[in-house]
């Protein structure tokens, strides 16, 4: 069954049973007057019966041992009220109801009753119906005339109203019902309606993979608008984690093929090599020195590529460095003293150093800054120069290392970050494209960033911004 069946099911349940028990409680109270209803009526009628009375001739007033019942109702087919008059002795003066060719008969207790006012009583009348009688006295004092009026009813009235009653409540319920069933029926389709909506267009996102779909904005602020606006928003956050799957998918691919790129040359180099050494003493001296050193050059080349790549793929499982309060100062002396101490054909010069301290680690900061001077060795001539620079702005220590060589074109200063990527491979000094890569993570590591600019003159200054220890 289908949940808007169900729905409206429910719906025509309910409204039955609302009429269930309005009609229930309309017959109970219609059941219960019925009896003061109809002693209401006798009252009247025989209160305007008397009335009539008091104007009537003498002559009518008269008893008659044999009453004119022409025009009278027989009582045991009919249900209508009738009124009786007799005379103080019980005779009857006229009746307009019969029980066959006699008229009903009154009890004389119930005159007795009426001697003193007036009377209530329920007869049951041998050979017809039972009756209800009201009875009340009528005098005429200038005529010196008095008797008894009697408004009578059979009780059967009440059960053919109750009868009628129950007819009309189950015939009013069935069109009731029905058109309850169809307005719920049609409620229910309505209101659903978003949510079929919301169905197909779940149903073609999942044939489709069309991620970019979205359902039309509901501007009402019910349960549907906010199923849509939260359908779409979980429609947007799956269109942009599918997007960074995409693209770490696409960066891991390109990742695995650049790194057997890069690793493909050094080991084609040493197996070349390997395999020249293994022809033995018929090689000369200078070419067999000269396979050594090529294989020594490119296994250190493979040992830094390897260990970058090692990494890289820490930062991409999560790694996180452990801060702790570091003074950047001796650092960056340190290591512009070894890089004039191993490299002599270039200078290299500390400019403006002031004492910054940051949260950080050591071991990674340091790496950074041979990242960053090893990039500006690579990109300046012998005889070039390197300089090292620390400052303080606001809150944040600001790291320079800047150099005169060749510079980056502009359309490659934000892409020279990403791994693999050579601005000029031509000029890449055998770089694997790396160092920069791992240089960036180290600042977001220290919730810093690292940015790269052209000189006014030649060369490239790379900024390192980092936040100061508190």
């Amino acid at each position: 069954m289908s949940f808007r069946l169900r729905l409206t099911v429910f719906g025509t349940a309910l409204v039955a049973a609302t009429l269930l028990a309005f009609g229930w409680l309309v017959y109970e109270l219609v059941a219960n007057s019925q009896g003061t209803t109809q002693d209401d009526g006798l009252k009247q009628r025989a209160s305007d019966a008397a009335g009539v009375i008091a104007r009537a001739a003498a002559g009518e007033l008269n008893g008659s041992t044999n009453p004119t019942l022409s025009g009278a109702e027989d009582l045991r087919h009919r249900t209508d009220p009738f009124i009786e008059v007799l005379t103080a002795s019980g005779t009857v003066v006229s009746s307009t109801g019969r029980i066959g060719d006699t008229v009903p008969a009154i009890p004389a207790s119930l005159l007795a009753g009426a001697a003193n006012g007036t009377a209530l009583a329920t007869v049951d009348v041998p050979g017809g119906p039972a009756l209800r009688f009201y009875a009340i006295r009528w005098t005429r004092p200038d005529l010196g005339l008095e008797g008894f009026v009697v408004a009578g009813q059979p009780t059967s009235i009440q059960s053919t109203n109750r009868k009628g009653l129950l007819g009309f409540l189950i015939v009013s319920s069935i069109p009731t019902l029905l058109a309850a069933l169809l307005a719920s029926w049609l409620i229910t389709g309505r209101a659903l309606r978003p949510l079929k909506t919301v169905a197909q267009t779940a149903e073609s996102i999942a044939s489709t993979h069309d991620l970019k779909r979205r359902l039309p904005q509901n501007p009402r602020p019910d349960e549907i608008g906010v199923l849509s606006k939260s359908f779409n928003r979980m429609l947007e956050q799956l269109e942009a984690a599918y997007e960074r799957l995409a693209r770490a998918l696409d960066a891991q691919r390109r990742f695995v093929a650049d790194a057997s790129h890069e690793l493909r040359t050094p080991l084609t180099t040493i197996r070349g090599n390997a395999e020249l050494l293994a022809h033995g003493p018929d090689i000369a001296d200078d070419v067999r020195a000269a396979a050594a050193r090529d294989i020594a050059t490119e296994s250190e080349r493979m040992s830094r590529l390897v260990e970058h790549l090692l990494t890289l793929a820490q930062a991409d499982a999560g790694q996180r460095l452990e801060l702790v309060p570091v003074s950047l100062r001796p650092l960056i002396e340190s290591v512009c003293r070894q890089a004039r101490a191993s490299l002599k054909d270039r200078s290299f010069h500390n400019v403006g150093l002031t004492d910054a301290t940051i949260l950080g680690d050591q071991d990674a900061i340091l790496q950074l800054l041979w990242v960053l001077v090893d990039n500006a060795v690579k990109f300046t001539r012998a005889g070039g120069s390197v300089e090292l620079g620390l400052r303080q702005h606001d809150s944040t220590a600001l790291l320079t290392v800047a150099d005169d060589g060749t510079g980056i074109p502009p359309g490659d200063l934000e892409r020279i970050f990403e791994r693999f990527y050579q601005a000029n491979p031509a000029r890449s000094n055998n770089g694997a494209g790396l160092g920069l890569s791992i240089a960036r993570w180290i600042v977001e590591q220290h919730h810093g960033s690292l940015t790269a600019r052209n000189n006014d003159g030649p060369g490239t200054t790379f900024t390192v911004t980092l936040p100061l220890a508190a």
